[in-house]
């Protein structure tokens, strides 16, 4: 804290995370580090199968492993900054640690956005013009895709956090959330809060229009697609390819969406957080699950790893 005209600007802040309460902070520990554990096997392992088997180096999974590997960084952005909180008695943050943490949230989320629209139009280009498929989405074009996912989710986080903190803090500096959040950073701001907003909204409104009007215009061109497959096994197929990336859509975007549509006045912590768990925590634990259960190839893959495994085991045992 540090004392400036006639009020206090604060310097550091306090999570005050999901409860005081030591023994439900210890299952709250159990919890998240199982999650975690989870979200860095799904991810890791998913990567390595598409890395080792040529089957699957195709644009789709490209993003998929992509997609995977965005979702391991994002989840550690935040989860390891939970269990550390859930086992300290001190749960202060710095000023520039807030920033770090928004800046690292707001650009890997941003990418996430941008990187489900490009699926989608990835999705539309294999159904609509399957054909052509491979000449369409060259692998340099798929790496110039993904590279941009990343230049725009960041360059909108230099803007967001720039705008953010930007604002002076001042009175109490707890924070009732598990990680630093412009809702609450909002009702800290001792200056007006008009600009900020007016910027956000402008930013925010730009790159949904953009995002969504790709994701439904691939889609729309998905459903026409598929109506003029004569073959119901066809009709199958087709959707089978899109089904796991359209759980994912409405899992992270409907979560984010819900969360900062709503005005400030409608905001209330417990809401938030829990909210927040869907996009911060669940969603990356539960994408490789969806991308491989949901997925054909990816689940004949694995089972053909597993059995060079156990043939390597059997050989390794008769051996020694």
């Amino acid at each position: 804290m540090e004392m400036e005209g006639n009020y206090t600007r604060v310097t550091d802040f306090v999570l005050v995370g999901f409860t005081a309460d030591p023994l439900l902070r210890m299952v709250i520990f159990v919890l998240f580090l199982a999650s975690y554990t989870l979200t860095l096997t799904g991810n890791i392992s998913l990567m390595t199968l598409i890395y080792l088997d040529s089957q699957l180096h195709t644009p789709m999974y490209f993003f998929v492993g992509n997609l995977s590997f965005l979702d391991v960084w994002y989840s550690s952005v935040y989860t390891p900054r939970i269990l550390s909180d859930c086992v300290s008695k001190n749960n202060g943050m710095s000023l520039a640690g807030c920033e770090a943490q928004f800046f690292f949230s707001a650009g890997l989320a941003h990418t996430e956005c941008f990187l489900l629209a490009t699926m989608a139009y990835d999705r539309y280009v294999a159904i609509c013009n399957p054909l052509l498929y491979a000449t369409a989405m060259p692998r340099k074009l798929c790496i110039q895709l993904v590279v941009g996912c990343y230049v725009a989710g960041f360059a909108n986080s230099i803007v967001h956090t720039g705008n953010t903190f930007r604002l002076r803090f001042c009175g109490n500096n707890v924070i009732d959330h598990y990680f630093c959040d412009i809702p609450p950073l909002l009702k800290m701001a001792c200056d007006g809060t008009q600009v900020y907003e007016l910027i956000l909204t402008v930013v925010t409104v730009c790159n949904m229009v953009a995002i969504i009007v790709l994701i439904l215009g691939s889609y729309t061109g998905i459903i026409i697609a598929i109506i003029r497959i004569r073959s119901t096994a066809g009709r199958q197929k087709a959707f089978s390819t899109c089904s796991a990336h359209l759980v994912s859509v409405f899992l992270f975007y409907g979560s984010i969406l819900l969360m900062y549509s709503r005005p400030s006045s409608l905001h209330t912590p417990d809401w938030d957080k829990l909210n927040s768990l869907f996009y911060t925590v669940v969603n990356p634990m539960v994408n490789p699950l969806i991308y491989s259960l949901r997925n054909k190839d990816v689940k004949a893959v694995f089972k053909k790893v597993l059995r060079k495994c156990e043939v390597t085991q059997v050989n390794g045992y008769h051996a020694a």
